[in-house]
């Protein structure tokens, strides 16, 4: 399982709007330099974060980009939904197309498991995906900047 490089860099764009000051927008050539990509790859990043309700933007020569609400109420389930999607990590074709390994002679819906209806191997990852999904919502883009402050401070 791997998340892209894409949703990294929103999840570090977004760290520096956290930073800025409140009311205060960044344009996309700061962002972009700070994080060592092209400005057309990240408007683009940028652009899935503002259809989703987390960034909003300011247009002109002093615009750019702000938290569209605080940093604290942003998760980072929020941020990968919005540029990875919001489909299962696996679902089993196997099981739909009744070709199952594990329930032959058993070709209906109503095949049992422990577990209850549906295949073992997919409620299994599924669980897997729920305690991801549980952790990933527990962390905000206001935690993970504290952190960061934390562990780097400003020497002075």
């Amino acid at each position: 399982m791997e998340f892209s490089q894409g949703t990294g860099y929103a999840l570090h764009a977004l760290t520096l709007l956290a930073k800025a000051q409140k009311g205060e927008s960044t344009g996309i050539r700061n962002l972009a330099s700070f994080l060592g990509v092209s400005e057309s790859y990240l408007s683009k990043i940028m652009t899935k974060l503002k259809k989703g309700g987390i960034v909003r933007s300011s247009p002109g020569v002093s615009g750019g980009y702000e938290l569209a609400r605080p940093a604290n109420e942003i998760t980072f389930l929020d941020v990968i939904e919005v540029t990875e999607g919001r489909n299962h990590l696996y679902d089993c074709a196997n099981f739909k197309e009744n070709r199952h390994a594990l329930f032959q002679g058993h070709h209906n819906d109503k095949a049992q498991s422990p577990r209850g209806n549906g295949c073992i191997i997919q409620q299994i990852l599924h669980g897997a995906e729920e305690t991801l999904n549980t952790w990933l919502s527990q962390h905000t883009i206001q935690s993970a900047l504290t952190e960061s402050l934390l562990a780097y401070p400003k020497e002075g």
